[in-house]
């Protein structure tokens, strides 16, 4: 599918035009990015004399990739912000493809906004509309002395300041949280009453935390020992809140600091465990964010060759994504329409064998259906189907291709 761009860098109109792939993969999710600063030699955020900036268009549910790079350890600061109703959500990707750091509404109102400390390498940041609709934003990268683009997260956008009651903040566990990181620690009390907890580390480790009562809607924030902004989320899962520290924290203090957009009273439950990759990359195919591997190490039926129409009846699992592959031969128009019955909202995302995403839609066929038009060429599609209302109930998907006339 075509992504159309419009760029702006240190106040320049940059040409649109998408680098190779081998510039900056990030996994595949760089394939189709631009560089923040024009070119890679502009695009060091850390020897950048000020913040970059593009002007970013979605279409059609796809994304936006700025590219960049950091030559010095440092903490840096990278925020989304939507003009008129635009919503917009930001993923931070590795040039391996491991996902760093999402946000969702950290930059206050609907914009997001990442603050975090980031090692020498090349990074591929995707922002992306939180209701598949287009949107035009502004995205941001710079270091944390720059100016920021968006306000943050204050009591004025929703919620408590970030690393509000880390003052008084609560120990999660008696002593270094190194050896209890295996079993997992957790506790529950309301957010009004413990708005934060405190940890302690005596050594490097990478940990998972999270928030857990959608009454509550929390928020959730990692700060180091002097109040620096590690990390934040808000409804990874369903309103649910969780962070994955895949690089590792160094020994030292930290806080864990919550707000509740909603009942501030309702008993959340926080989690600390230790970082699993692997569990991590099964609840983002189960979420549908990106493609499992088709070597069967998860489930994903496959259709065949579709040559002419191919249905399918499906069942939803509770919001956990259905997959589906299947080959093409020929280059063509792919139509995929899928049907909810009894009042499904299905929401499909169409990836190629190597992950990248080739389209993604919500209510574009008739009421809350699913339909999907994308250009293909030869090879191996994976299809994820979810329900947003995460009911369990039958999904028709319906396959049809179509060639151009000879």
């Amino acid at each position: 599918m075509t992504k159309k761009h419009l760029a702006w860098a240190t106040g320049a109109v940059m040409a649109c035009a998408a680098l190779p792939a081998a510039a900056q993969d990030c996994g595949g999710v760089g394939a189709g990015g631009i560089w923040i600063g024009g070119g890679p030699g502009a695009s060091d955020i850390s020897t950048a004399a000020d913040y970059q900036e593009q002007l970013a268009l979605v279409l059609l549910g796809n994304q936006y990739v700025s590219l960049f790079s950091v030559s010095n350890h440092g903490d840096y600061r990278l925020e989304a912000e939507g003009r008129g109703a635009g919503d917009p959500i930001i993923e931070l990707f590795d040039n391996a493809g491991n996902s760093v750091m999402t946000d969702d509404d950290g930059g206050g109102g609907t914009s997001s906004r990442i603050e975090t400390a980031l090692s020498p390498g090349n990074y591929c940041l995707a922002m992306s509309s939180f209701d598949g609709s287009p949107m035009t934003g502004t995205v941001r990268i710079g270091r944390s002395e720059h100016e920021p683009l968006t306000a943050g997260f204050t009591a004025g956008g929703g919620g408590a300041p970030a690393g509000a009651g880390c003052e008084n903040a609560v120990p999660l566990a008696a002593g270094s949280l190194n050896a209890q990181l295996a079993a997992g620690l957790s506790a529950t009390n309301s957010i009004n009453s413990t708005p934060a907890y405190s940890i302690s580390l005596d050594a490097p480790a990478m940990i998972t935390v999270t928030a857990e009562n959608e009454n509550a809607d929390p928020v959730l924030t990692i700060l180091d020992g002097n109040g620096v902004l590690l990390a934040e989320n808000d409804d990874f899962d369903g309103l649910n809140s969780r962070i994955d520290m895949s690089q590792p924290l160094q020994p030292g203090d930290y806080c864990i600091s919550l707000s509740a957009l909603s009942d501030g009273n309702a008993p959340v439950t926080v989690s600390v465990s230790e970082f699993d990759p692997a569990e991590a990359l099964r609840i983002q195919y189960n979420n549908g964010e990106i493609s499992p591997p088709l070597d069967g190490s998860h489930p994903v039926t496959n259709l065949g060759t579709v040559t002419t129409r191919t249905r399918q009846d499906s069942t939803t699992q509770g919001g956990i994504a259905t997959w589906y592959s299947f080959e093409v031969q020929d280059s063509g128009l792919m139509l995929i329409e899928v049907i909810g019955a009894g009042g499904g909202d299905p929401v499909i995302t169409l990836f190629d064998d190597l992950g990248r995403e080739v389209g993604y839609n919500d209510d574009g066929g008739e009421g809350l259906d699913s339909l999907l038009a994308v250009k293909i060429n030869p090879g191996t599609y994976v299809l994820g189907l979810n329900d947003l209302n995460e009911a369990s109930g039958l999904m028709r998907v319906v396959l049809e291709r179509y060639v151009p006339a000879r």
